[in-house]
């Protein structure tokens, strides 16, 4: 009877000790506060079961130690952290291993800017500009509006989420090319029906026959990115209307959000 209770008292130690180990390797531990906001503005948190939960704030905890959240013009709050982290969780909710490697920094501005990264003036001169993800100097960074960001939680946001937009830009870009073609987290054998899917849609929404946002037929890799925002916010009727788009994103992020 000795012998067991020295072995179970070991193994507690053992488990305190790595808690503790792992508690220390991790920077951002979210408080009880910090959760409360992830259920009041985090419409995805809240269908998760509660073992995913637990898991989702474990990503989000490592998620905020890797990258560096700064407010440009603003003050930075829990909400704006945790709903930029949340933004760059769910598109890879299901990849267990994988972390972004091509973002150290995001930007927050208080509104939308420009090509130049203004964000004052007149917003009638090009200062239109919601989210960007940055190439050439700007590499590993991105800016994002915090108005966007909010209204892509918010309620009322209809199909868009800005902030889900920009980190699928960077996972289209993890391959090397920001093309709209997710190879490395698309089986092989969908790649070839995925570009057809993506340029007959892109025909059917030029000619006023789709619900999918106008701004994607700009070009390949904004069309993923904004089918992308649809197929999370609207999951249950991204299925309905686009049956073979939303099977298809299914496969590429390994989620079933309208389930």
């Amino acid at each position: 009877m000795m012998y067991f209770a020295i072995i179970i008292a070991v193994i507690i130690c053992l488990t305190l000790f790595q808690r503790k180990k792992n508690r220390t390797l991790t920077q951002h531990i979210l408080t009880d506060s910090q959760k409360q906001l992830l259920t009041q503005h985090i419409d995805y948190y809240n269908k998760l079961s509660d073992t995913d939960k637990l898991y989702f704030e474990d990503r989000i905890e490592q998620f905020l130690d890797a990258v560096r959240i700064e407010g440009v013009g603003l003050e930075l709050t829990d909400t704006d952290r945790l709903m930029v982290a949340s933004s760059a969780i769910i598109p890879i909710f299901a990849f267990k291993d994988w972390t972004y490697r091509n973002v150290t920094n995001v930007l927050l501005y208080p509104d939308t800017f420009d090509k130049e990264f203004q964000y004052e003036g007149n917003e009638g001169e090009g200062r239109n500009i919601m989210g960007m993800v940055g190439s050439g100097y700007m590499n590993g960074q991105m800016i994002l509006s915090r108005n966007a960001l909010v209204k892509g939680f918010s309620n009322n946001n209809g199909k868009e989420n800005t902030g889900i937009h920009e980190f699928v830009h960077l996972l289209d870009k993890a391959d090397g090319a920001t093309d709209g073609i997710p190879e490395g987290f698309l089986p092989h054998e969908y790649v070839e029906p995925w570009v057809r899917m993506m340029h007959r849609e892109i025909r059917r929404m030029e000619a006023g026959h789709s619900d999918i946002d106008a701004y994607a037929t700009t070009n390949e890799a904004e069309f993923f990115a904004v089918v992308s925002e649809y197929f999370f916010e609207k999951p249950e009727q991204f299925q309905t209307k686009h049956p073979e788009l939303y099977d298809m994103l299914s496969k590429t992020f390994g989620q079933h959000p309208a389930e």
